[in-house]
């Protein structure tokens, strides 16, 4: 038998405020639940208090996971813009929130937290990009692709609305944000906004000729926030990079900027050749590169090495205070180096705990199949 919507939601609620109350030391837990209950009897939902959503969003990263970066949980910054709904308004506290995370390049972490999804199901903002910086993907009519091939369909819908861009391999994307109606408008914000990194390596002159770069901050910004049974289906949040994650995913991959084999050609090894390890040595020198010029221009960023020994730490301190750690081994591992790092060698519950982030399907798809991925929030669509 299925349990009632409101009694469902009210056992997600006190779930986390025994939780919240429990490790923030506050009391009046008793009454908090009372007034919740009712809250939920009269409207159908309730409304988390500032301080509720301060932790709740911290627990979220906490509870991330895939993600390598959580020792720094408790750093989070909220910005509470539950009060916004038009789009408009939406874009300028995103480059408000743009200007200050990205702080000259010594990144700070932080969310802006816009509208929880109605009781009716409605959706009252919705960020379409998956993140808020990136670059355009073009097709070629041979079959080619300009700039990120991860991103050809959703510059396929900013090309509907009539954006154009300038045709290179790093044509920063617009944003599209929808209201209530679903209806995307479509935002041009300013470049300035965006700190991005000139790539070049210290013992290869020949890499400046390469033309790369990649911005400064990584800026997450259609996932699903999820505190105590209520949906934020616009919650955008950023940190900082790991050097891998430019490097050897985001260039290095065959299905993105695939410049392996560019890299390899510079350098004069044989692609074709076996036993050259041409692809392992490329993926060094890349990533190089990118270390290398984050720091030349003051732009934070971790190696996947410091990022390891950070998230040992980060399970030292959660075991200390009495809890266990969940993680995706194939996520936290990284993409290179794997087993000279200490994460390689530990085993993780996978479990999926909440207050988390969840991903969402894509806005301009009606529906897509998640193949029963636990981090997708399989109710939660615009209908657009």
């Amino acid at each position: 038998m299925h349990q009632p919507l409101g009694e469902r939601l009210f056992q997600q609620a006190s779930e986390f405020l025994t939780k919240f109350h429990a490790e923030t030391e506050t009391d009046g837990l008793s009454d908090r639940l009372v007034v919740v209950r009712d809250e939920i009897n009269a409207t159908g939902t309730y409304i988390h208090s500032d301080a509720e959503l301060l932790h709740g969003v911290r627990l979220a990263w906490r509870n991330s996971n895939r993600c390598i970066g959580r020792l720094f949980w408790k750093s989070l910054t909220v910005r509470d813009k539950r009060s916004i709904t038009d789009p408009g308004q939406v874009a300028r506290a995103l480059e408000e929130h743009l200007s200050w995370a990205t702080n000259e390049g010594r990144i700070r972490p932080c969310i802006t937290v816009f509208p929880p999804m109605g009781v009716n199901g409605k959706v009252p903002v919705r960020i379409w990009n998956k993140q808020l910086i990136r670059y355009a993907g073009q097709m070629q009519p041979d079959g080619t692709c300009v700039g990120d091939p991860a991103q050809v369909s959703f510059t396929e819908q900013c090309k509907q609305r009539g954006w154009k861009g300038e045709g290179s391999a790093f044509d920063i994307l617009p944003w599209l944000i929808s209201g209530a109606d679903g209806i995307p408008k479509m935002y041009e914000f300013p470049r300035s906004l965006v700190l991005e990194v000139r790539l070049s390596h210290p013992d290869h002159p020949w890499f400046d000729g390469l033309g790369l770069r990649w911005h400064a901050v990584p800026f997450i910004s259609d996932m699903v926030l999820e505190i105590g049974g209520i949906l934020y289906p616009a919650a955008p949040f950023n940190g900082w990079y790991m050097s891998t994650e430019i490097g050897a995913r985001n260039l290095g991959d065959a299905s993105r900027y695939d410049l392996l084999p560019v890299i390899a050609q510079q350098m004069g090894l044989d692609i074709k050749a076996k036993g050259v390890l041409w692809k392992d040595r490329a993926l060094v020198v890349l990533n190089e590169a990118v270390i290398y010029s984050f720091d030349r221009d003051g732009a934070m960023l971790t190696d996947h090495h410091a990022a390891s020994d950070q998230f040992l730490k980060f399970i030292r301190n959660e075991e200390n205070a009495g809890r266990d750690v969940m993680a995706d081994w194939a996520w936290i591992v990284p993409p290179m180096a794997s087993s000279s790092t200490g994460v390689f060698h530990r085993g993780f519950d996978n479990e999926v705990r909440t207050p988390n982030f969840f991903y969402n399907h894509d806005a301009w798809i009606p529906r897509q199949s998640t193949k029963g991925c636990p981090f997708h929030v399989d109710s939660l669509h615009s209908g657009h």
